[in-house]
Order: C-alpha cells, then structure tokens, then sequence
C-alpha cells in the first residue's frame, strides 16, 4: 500500500527491501518508545523511501533510531536547541531541515524541525499527507508553503 501511494505521487520514488516486524521490535526497545502505526507499516514494505535526487523522504529504519538516539542524548545539542525528547524524526529534506512525529503527547501530525533558526512547526496531518507534500513538490523547500 504504501509503495504503491509514494509511486502514484511520485513515480521516481525508490525502495529498499522491507525489514522484519523483529527489527522494528528491537528498535522501538532501542528507543524506549513506540513507533507510529503507519510508519511501521511503511518500513515492513520498504526500508525507507528515497524522494526527489534521492533524499530521504523517510529515512532507514537504522537511521531513525540512530539519528533519534543522537538527537535526544547529545551535550551539543542541548545546548544549542529546545529539546528533542517530544519529537521522533523519520525523514529529511536533503538541506539539514528535518521531520518528526511528536509523541509527547502522541499525534499523527508531522512538524518539521529548521535546523538554522530551531524552529518546529506543522506540515502535514499524518505520514500520506507528507508524502504526498514532499513527493509532489520535489523541492528542499516544499513545507514552506504547507498549508492546512
């Protein structure tokens, strides 16, 4: 289902093979935190989705919880940004901007996260919603004109 939505949006998306519900399962101990639903589902399919000059439209289900596990424990940042420990960031914009569910309190919205001014804001109502934004437009930029 959700190959077959990223390809109908954009037909230059790109997959990799699928993890096993074990993996996702010893990634979420990893984290110390529960997936979304849908983005489980997605990573069952494929193993990420590479968008537009293959950006990382949604990352490996490896680079998650590595980059969520540094985001949440890093001294730098904590000292240069508002905490992280709300957000589960998943995807990438290819410039350094990147999107996160919040899970404290536990929504479906996706906010992304500007790395140069530490802002968090609302792009899309759930993860097809920001695929269908992102893949759409193609461009690094896509989520400065989201709209409700």
């Amino acid at each position: 289902m959700w190959k077959e939505t990223a390809l109908e949006i954009f037909p230059g998306s790109d997959f990799r093979e699928p993890v096993r519900a074990s993996e996702i399962t010893a990634a979420e101990r990893r984290l110390q935190r529960v997936l979304p639903t849908d983005l489980k589902q997605l990573l069952l399919e494929s193993d990420g989705v590479l968008g537009h000059t293959s950006v990382g439209t949604v990352w490996s289900l490896d680079e998650i919880v590595e980059q969520n596990l540094t985001f949440w424990s890093d001294p730098t940042f904590a000292q240069l940004y508002m905490p992280f420990d709300a957000l589960l960031f998943f995807g990438d914009n290819g410039g350094g901007d990147q999107f996160a569910f919040v899970q404290k309190p536990a929504r479906p919205d996706v906010f992304v996260w500007e790395h140069e001014c530490d802002s968090r804001r609302w792009v899309a109502r759930d993860l097809r919603d920001y695929l269908s934004r992102s893949l759409r437009e193609g461009g690094d930029d896509w989520y400065h004109v989201a709209s409700g």
